[in-house]
């Protein structure tokens, strides 16, 4: 049963690179507000998805606390390794806002971010059943912002947009891969050290990509509105703690 749910969950979490779709349905300036109301709510998910069901969850189950955070500081600079030496980060910005489009590294650089993803869904679903389903609500999260911007660079980029989404699919399904990787590591090492490694890379994509463009805005208001989703996502997340429990 873990492998089946470790591939229904990351099959899933594949299937959210078809958000580019919005793109068409939705003007531009709806949809820019709609991404920064994401992007505020996946920012709150992701970190209380690493502080209150990872981490604790890690360390209940037998992680020491010094691993749990080595662990952490491992997770959380292999994503700003990506950033650094393959210049990525998650884009939040529509098709008419991208001024250097860099399509297939972009497709490149998601793929190994997706397999991470799967690799902690996976892990997560090795260790709970529950634990499975909020780790990949938290992925999703701030996945679906994140396919709208890498969609918006494969148009600007000059793809068309059927071939746009096949490609972002293609590289979203590297997370089943990831999460097979996952299923099959299990056997060899403590699939529990990849909860807090997983906590570390929600760390870095919240405080480090998604936070600084939701403060950035000049308008008190608007700041004040991506606050409240953010601790909304925090919020949500908490009040799945205290159901699960």
């Amino acid at each position: 049963m873990d492998l089946f749910w470790i591939l229904l969950g990351t099959f899933l979490i594949s299937l959210v690179s078809f958000a580019g779709l919005a793109v068409i349905f939705f003007r531009e300036k709806s949809l820019e507000k709609i991404i920064f109301i994401l992007v505020s709510f996946s920012a709150g998910s992701l970190l209380g998805g690493a502080f209150l069901h990872m981490l604790p969850e890690a360390i209940h189950e037998g992680v020491d606390i010094d691993s749990a955070f080595i662990l952490v500081l491992i997770g959380f600079s292999l994503f700003f390794l990506l950033e650094q030496f393959i210049h990525w980060h998650h884009c939040h910005r529509l098709p008419s806002e991208h001024k250097h489009p860099v399509t297939y590294l972009i497709l490149f650089a998601d793929a190994i971010h997706n397999f991470i993803d799967g690799l902690a869904i996976g892990g997560a679903f090795m260790v709970d059943f529950r634990l499975g389903w909020i780790t990949l609500f938290a992925a999703a999260a701030h996945e679906i912002p994140q396919e709208l911007g890498d969609y918006g660079i494969l148009i600007h980029g000059g793809w068309k947009p059927k071939k746009a989404l096949l490609f972002n699919f293609f590289s979203g399904l590297t997370a089943v891969f990831g999460g097979l990787a996952a299923y099959f590591l299990a056997s060899k090492i403590n699939i529990l050290f990849l909860l807090p490694f997983a906590a570390g890379n929600f760390i870095y994509i919240a405080s480090s990509d998604l936070i600084p463009e939701i403060k950035a805005n000049s308008c008190l208001l608007k700041n004040l509105k991506h606050f409240v989703f953010f601790v909304i996502g925090i919020l949500f997340m908490f009040s799945i703690k205290i159901f699960f429990e």
